[in-house]
């Protein structure tokens, strides 16, 4: 017996699934303790998490003092009774798995037949991280596009740069930094002001001044990927101007 690995249980209902489905906490104990004992687990302790959701695993204090015991090691492995005890967000369920398999701990749940101790478990695991990826992948191909849609049709995709204001998802001008902007332009075109004086002057980092003296959003441009298309907004410089300073700072990498 001593020699036997711990492991925890972790068990989770809210009051209306309980109404609704039975889901007892003593029901999952019971049957969790039982399948613990049946694969060569002793019982290290019990985490509950009574009248809570599943939505945010953040909000569930036995849920963080779980993770917090599993990062110190004090068991070997986590069992929950079913998925959706853990967690319904498949993003959080396997960024928490991922970490648990980081700090050693096996992740046993029993309805789903779902395991990480066995080889075929963590396989049918690596199944559920793909399709998560997969999710994950198309979503960011939908904002993709979305974004470039976007900007082609003149939309801003950022927050305002200086000198613009965003006001109903749209790009303003704000005169008084507007001004600012212009007398950068200027003063950088037409003095021997250094890049590094320029930006304490304008409290801005080095790279942040060399990144406004490029913004064709002063053009009244939008950009996304690489590609410039004609904004909605009203343009802050006009092109000579943006022109000749695009000249000069060809000399400063």
């Amino acid at each position: 017996m001593e020699n036997k690995p711990l492991a925890a249980i972790y068990v989770r209902v809210s009051t209306e699934e309980q109404a609704q489905h039975g889901f007892s906490l003593a029901g999952q104990e019971d049957s969790l303790k039982n399948y613990c004992s049946a694969l060569g687990y002793n019982l290290f302790k019990i985490y509950k998490d009574e009248g809570k959701s599943a939505k945010d695993i953040k909000n569930r204090p036995a849920m963080s003092e779980l993770l917090k015991d599993a990062e110190s090691k004090k068991f070997s492995a986590i069992f929950i009774y079913k998925l959706d005890r853990f967690s319904r967000s498949l993003k959080d369920l396997i960024l928490t798995i991922e970490k648990l398999k980081e700090w050693g701990i096996d992740f046993i749940s029993l309805q789903d037949r779902i395991e990480t101790a066995s080889a075929s478990g963590k396989l049918m695991f690596h199944i559920i991280s793909a399709f998560a990826e997969f999710e994950r992948n198309i979503i960011g191909e939908r904002t993709f596009f979305g974004m470039e849609r976007k900007s082609k049709e003149g939309g801003a995709i950022t927050k305002a740069p200086l000198g613009y204001k965003m006001i109903e998802r749209q790009l303003k001008i704000d005169p008084e930094k507007a001004l600012q902007v212009k007398n950068i332009y200027e003063e950088f075109l037409n003095s021997q002001t250094s890049l590094n004086q320029l930006a304490i002057k304008n409290q801005l980092s080095v790279n942040g001044l060399k990144k406004l003296l490029k913004n064709r959003a002063y053009l009244g441009e939008t950009k996304f990927s690489g590609k410039s298309n004609k904004g909605v907004h009203q343009p802050l410089l006009d092109e000579e101007l943006f022109n000749k300073v695009q000249e000069k700072m060809k000399y400063y990498k």
